[in-house]
């Protein structure tokens, strides 16, 4: 069995202050060619459809139209979404019974009761059936009434509650799509910085509670990773969304799972995006006289190293570059400037200090009745704090 995993499709996103419709409709389509030629017996959308939770009228017909486009194939490719932190899981569940009869299955909150379960898609291939459990996002508290109504002591005993509750039968071939932080033995994974992480990692969850899954489609990451296992995979953003993603390859994921037991494949498929995000560095003359053609649409962040810092450099860049993302400048004054800011200030002598100050302000020394206001004043301020 093949099917695409997609992930973190963000429509309606800015790139600083760039609208990425044109960027989002063309990639998309990309996808549905994809999928009129390979024919994959599935699409898996891993969370975080739109950027906002409320998406704007525009984000909602981009991908109304995709889902349009996509259903128009015949024969018809199951299509199977879940709700990322980024989605608000009542809007994109809206309508999803009446677009399940299209074979369009849509996730949009984990279960709360005792009566819901994890959405459950069945597939079949010459090998037999595949199981396609949806777990949308989901925080400890929303699945309290699971546990006793005791709120889980983290975002892996959260997760951990609800897929025991499902009774997964291991001879099967089971695919889990959820969109969480997952972390495993190894380090880290990798982070961009169009993404949001809770500091210290407290919303990770432990791959030890997924790992008999054949396959699992994770989304949350925007760089394509494994994470632990061969099997357990983030795909990545099927754009860059930050200038942290230029060095970053896209493609399209196309997973094929044989029989059970056998290993998974990935294919990467590679991608056309209309405009690229990329980095450029040196000074601003070259980088005006040597403007790259093929770069001139694309997304550019520019660092000068310029020693002096050029007249208003972005409006001579404009001159190359249709849409900079940023101007940095690095050079030895800016180094230095760094530097001294990461730099730990301490007052050995504090009056000391404030004495060579008034020094060089009044280019005298302070006077004897000056000095003893000072130590007057730092005596009563100091026995204050204390």
């Amino acid at each position: 069995m093949r099917f695409f995993h997609l992930s973190d499709l963000h429509i309606g996103k800015q790139l600083h202050h760039y609208n990425l419709r044109e960027d989002q409709e063309h990639i998309l389509g990309e996808v549905i060619s994809y999928a009129e030629t390979l024919r994959p017996d599935a699409v898996v959308i891993a969370g975080d459809v739109y950027d906002k939770s409320v998406p704007s009228g525009e984000a909602v017909s981009l991908f109304d139209d995709f889902l349009t486009r996509m259903s128009e194939i015949e024969p018809a490719i199951p299509v199977l979404i879940i709700a990322g932190n980024h989605d608000s899981p009542q809007r994109l569940d809206y309508a999803s019974r009446l677009l399940g009869s299209r074979r369009i299955y849509i996730a949009g909150k984990a279960p709360e009761t005792e009566r819901e379960h994890l959405k459950k898609i069945t597939l079949t291939d010459k090998f037999g059936t595949v199981h396609f459990y949806l777990l949308p996002f989901l925080k400890p508290g929303y699945v309290r009434s699971l546990t006793g109504g005791e709120l889980p002591q983290s975002y892996t005993a959260a997760v951990e509650a609800v897929l025991n509750r499902e009774k997964i039968d291991l001879r099967e071939r089971n695919v889990l799509v959820s969109h969480q932080f997952y972390t495993g033995t190894g380090g880290m994974p990798e982070t961009c910085d169009s993404e949001l992480l809770s500091v210290g990692g407290i919303d990770n969850v432990d791959i030890s509670v997924i790992k008999s899954f054949d396959y699992v489609a994770l989304g949350h990451l925007h760089g394509a990773q494994k994470v632990g296992e061969e099997h357990i995979r983030y795909c990545g953003t099927l754009l860059k969304y930050s200038v942290s993603e230029a060095g970053q390859e896209k493609t399209l994921h196309m997973v094929e799972i044989g029989e059970k037991g056998s290993p998974v494949k990935v294919e990467k498929l590679k991608l056309h995006p209309l405009r690229d995000v990329c980095r450029v560095r040196g000074n601003l003359a070259d980088i005006i006289n040597n403007g790259e053609s093929v770069r001139r649409e694309d997304y550019v962040s520019v660092t000068l190293t310029d020693e002096t810092d050029p007249y208003k450099p972005k409006e001579q860049l404009e001159k190359v570059y249709s849409r900079i993302l940023e101007v940095r400048m690095d050079n030895t004054r800016t180094r230095k400037k760094l530097e001294f800011a990461e730099e730990e200030i301490r007052l050995d002598n504090p009056l000391q200090t404030f004495a060579d100050f008034y020094s060089e302000m009044h280019g005298r020394q302070m006077s004897g009745e000056e000095e003893e206001i000072l130590k007057h004043t730092y005596d009563k301020v100091k026995g204050d704090a204390q």
